[in-house]
């Protein structure tokens, strides 16, 4: 069996592992690489292997940096099955539309600017209509009801918790060229224990090689329920300094996350009578789907749900407005009283967060609340350190606005979340792969596998390396 580590490979983003074993060649995930606008064009255009060549797609969840580039590697040959839960083919059907549509914008801007300096136009790395064309590989899968890619190769989903539909993969080969039965098993991303919505990531019980993800290696999450209580507290005094909430969210997983923690805190009276809007056509569309699958939540949102919430709508409630029309998100900039603002992107390099910023973060009164990782190199890791200077769209603007970070809501497990995973196998892996991390957060990880797990072969590949196990 040979893998190679072509995404997420000492970063964390671009997942895209090959796995070639008994003549079949198997990629796990095919995420977008997000970074410097040129170099992500370039990496994610000209993909590291022939479409043509593999066989199926395994998707262990729907976010753009698992999924993002499926599009492309069909437009480019790729004629075999995607792979990947109910909840996950839902979410693409509406993330990967959105994303062609967005990288078609984006070309036509650049397009304009190279145009003036007579240069030629390029093209986008696949359109809207490039993924609608791509959902017709999808198929899906249940959690745990097991799949026969082929007779010597099946596929198991466990519920990853880290966003609807994510999974934890496990592949059971009997390796042919070894003679031997194999368990891969491939984290994904792994969830956070007790956050809201979703359940608990799964434990396994057995595995011969991990792949495993690194994000937080090294870091600590505050405890949620902290974290809430901080987000009553800022929605609190920046509605008695009359000013509005800006937040800026990943329009999947992380919006309805905010959405029903200020359900919770309208209900039960600890925010003020404030109008919370939802400004993001995507964050609509998932947060319909996220509706649609209620066997992904955990007993908690359930209870909550059928026993407590007045309407009976765990993303709904009376002070929350969801806009989808570009005239009623305008409208949002004339308002002249306190309100929340929930917007994508969620890192601010594009969509309707950047009005909303322009438009609110030269005024004191106002705050501007980050409640998720923001990658280096962009809009969001700049406010995150503390610029007092932006640009948005070409321009200047002085940071006056407060800026209140919040890591507790992460949807990813820390580093102790981490080794609880990986610790909880009674049938010990031989080999860890870290994956989707910084090189610093895989090493903290390593280090802890071996020192308090015992674990012995551990590696954290470099880009395109390839292994065979």
């Amino acid at each position: 069996m040979k893998i190679t580590f072509h995404g997420a490979a000492e970063t964390v983003t671009g997942s895209q592992h090959l796995v070639e074993v008994n003549g079949k060649r198997i990629l796990l995930d095919c995420g977008l690489y997000q970074g410097k606008r040129k170099e992500s064009y370039e990496r994610n255009k000209n993909l590291p292997f022939d479409p043509s060549s593999i066989d199926v797609v395994v998707l262990s969840h729907a976010h753009i940096d698992h999924s993002g580039n499926l599009p492309n590697l069909v437009k480019n040959g790729f004629k075999g099955d995607i792979i990947c839960t109910f909840a996950t083919r839902d979410l693409c059907a509406t993330m990967l539309r959105d994303s062609g549509y967005i990288q078609e914008r984006d070309v036509e801007y650049v397009n304009k600017k190279r145009k003036k300096k007579g240069e030629p136009p390029v093209d986008p790395i696949y359109t809207e209509q490039d993924a609608i064309v791509a959902l017709g590989n999808f198929m899906a899968i249940g959690y745990e009801r097991s799949y026969a890619i082929t007779p010597d190769i099946v596929l198991t989903f466990y519920d990853a918790g880290h966003m609807l539909g994510s999974s934890i993969v496990a592949l059971d080969i009997a390796d042919q060229d070894r003679k031997r039965d194999a368990r891969l098993v491939f984290s994904g991303d792994i969830g956070r224990a007790e956050t809201p919505i979703l359940r608990d990531p799964t434990l396994l019980d057995e595995a011969d090689i991990v792949l495993m993800e690194t994000t937080y290696g090294g870091r600590f999450h505050p405890p949620l329920a902290e974290s809430e209580e901080e987000l009553e507290d800022v929605i609190v005094r920046t509605y008695k300094r009359g000013g509005k909430v800006i937040i800026p969210a990943f329009a999947v997983g992380r919006t309805q996350q905010m959405v029903y923690t200020l359900n919770k805190a309208y209900h039960s009276h600890d925010i003020p009578e404030i109008d919370v809007y939802v400004d993001s056509p995507l964050a609509v569309n998932a947060t319909d789907i996220f509706r649609l699958h209620p066997e992904a939540y955990d007993r908690e949102a359930l209870q909550y749900m059928t026993e407590e919430d007045p309407d009976g709508d765990i993303f709904g409630f009376s002070r929350l407005r969801y806009i989808r029309q570009v005239e009623q998100s305008k409208e949002l900039n004339s308002l002249n009283k306190p309100a929340v603002i929930i917007s994508a992107s969620g890192m601010m390099e594009h969509g309707r967060i950047l009005h909303h910023l322009k438009n609110n973060i030269e005024d004191k009164r106002n705050t501007v609340l980050i409640v998720g990782w923001q990658a280096p190199d962009t809009l969001g890791r700049r406010f995150v350190e503390g610029d007092k200077l932006v640009q948005i769209f070409g321009e200047e603007y002085k940071v006056k606005a407060e800026v209140v970070v919040l890591t507790g809501f992460s949807g990813h497990a820390d580093h102790n979340g981490l080794l609880e995973w990986a610790g909880a196998f009674k049938r010990r892996p031989d080999h860890f792969f870290l994956v989707h991390g910084e090189p610093e957060a895989a090493n903290c990880v390593a280090d802890d596998l071996r020192s308090k797990l015992g674990y012995r072969q551990i590696d954290i590949p470099k880009p395109h390396q390839s292994f065979e196990v």
